[in-house]
């Protein structure tokens, strides 16, 4: 059997990276992982539910510009039982960069220009 642990962003300004999934969503650190020569720095990220899957933030620091991040093909997802609520605080915060209100759902863009989908809860 195999259970979903984590899913990994790179991102190039980690604080800025923390601030954001702080505020946008809640997620705050519960493990990090540095190198020994401060070559990077792993952060995952655990939701307010404490659920088991977490999302990994990868910090290099080598890294000199931000992540192309091709043609976004992919994205996160969180369901939320606050879903009006949290389309109000992300709209405030400029954040939304997709809505689809036919499906009744939303995304956000984080600093690196990821994609989160905001779901809400369904009956």
């Amino acid at each position: 059997m195999t259970t979903f642990n984590h899913f990994n962003f790179n991102v190039f300004d980690l604080e800025r990276s923390l601030a954001f999934y702080k505020q946008a969503l809640g997620l705050t650190p519960a493990r990090e992982k540095p190198a020994a020569d401060g070559s990077y720095k792993i952060v995952f990220l655990k939701d307010e539910a404490d659920s088991p899957f977490q999302l990994e933030l990868t910090w290099l620091a080598d890294r000199t510009e931000p992540y192309d991040l091709g043609e976004q093909e992919y994205h996160l997802a969180f369901r939320t039982d606050q879903y009006d609520a949290l389309h109000e605080k992300h709209m405030a915060m400029g954040c939304v960069c997709f809505e689809n209100p036919a499906m009744g759902i939303y995304f956000i863009e984080d600093p690196d220009g990821y994609w989160i989908e905001i779901v809400p809860v369904r009956d």
